[in-house]
């Protein structure tokens, strides 16, 4: 893609936040679209929206999935850059219209204490990097279609330009030293409304949410950019997404490891 094409699928992803308004398939739009333009498609779009005062406070993995890195015909994740105005309270209610298509993913969060950058990282680095771990759902949604009239479905480079379909996190309340627990066997039930709709597993995520973390300090570091101390990092989703209509109340219960409630208004 060219610089300017580049910044007209960013321009076009900001309005369509705005305008609570899906646009159609970039992929469709750029058929010759690599991975490599996707992330400069983010990179513009997110530095739009720190143009009108937003913050970064952390990144988001995601396709840590076996099963959704085969549905896309891949075989690495991807992330996104999480944003202050994405942090919701363990409780929250989510006013109506805030998202355009929401839906919830459960996950384990790592928020840092160090900066964790360079080459050769061990997972060691990565646990002594880290102040605490705690339960959270990530919100998602989609300034893209996820399908369009002609039946094309989004690709991963669609996913990517869309800041890796980010839109919010609720972290929960319970914090835990990072070798606490075994993460590979932390898991959650997810209920909406009184409906148990996904329960999944840490190891869902690369085997070992450690490694999604490491992944991504590696991936920065080719960028000259690094996971920084305060950091908020969203390790994976090891359930399917779960719409999340207005009126949705979920319930994530991953046991000892703490609870995450948000509401949809």
């Amino acid at each position: 893609m060219t610089p300017e094409e580049i910044d007209e699928a960013a321009e076009a992803l900001f309005a369509a936040e705005h305008l609570n308004n899906q646009i159609g398939l970039l992929s469709a739009r750029y058929p010759e679209m690599t991975m490599e333009d996707a992330y400069a498609v983010q990179a513009t779009f997110v530095a739009r929206k720190i143009a009108t005062g937003r913050r970064r406070i952390g990144w988001k993995i995601g396709l840590t999935s076996r099963a959704m890195q085969d549905a896309l015909g891949i075989d690495t994740p991807d992330s996104g850059v999480l944003l202050d105005d994405m942090l919701f309270e363990d409780g929250a209610q989510i006013p109506p219209g805030r998202f355009i298509q929401p839906r919830v993913e459960a996950e384990i969060a790592f928020v840092m204490k160090d900066d964790l950058s360079g080459k050769a990282l061990t997972r060691e680095d990565v646990l002594a990097a880290t102040d605490y771990v705690a339960p959270a759902l990530e919100i998602l949604d989609t300034r893209i279609l996820r399908k369009d009239a002609e039946g094309r479905v989004r690709n991963v480079c669609d996913t990517i330009s869309d800041n890796a379909a980010n839109a919010g996190l609720v972290l929960g309340s319970a914090r835990h030293a990072p070798e606490a627990h075994d993460l590979r066997w932390v898991g959650a039930i997810v209920r909406r409304d009184e409906t148990v709709e996904e329960t999944g597993l840490g190891a869902g995520v690369l085997n070992d949410p450690v490694t999604s973390v490491l992944w991504l300090a590696e991936r920065l570091n080719r960028y000259g950019q690094q996971i920084a101390a305060g950091d908020i990092v969203l390790s994976g989703s090891f359930i399917r997404p779960v719409e999340a209509p207005a009126g949705a109340d979920f319930f994530a219960d991953f046991g000892p490891f703490g609870t995450v409630t948000v509401t949809f208004d």
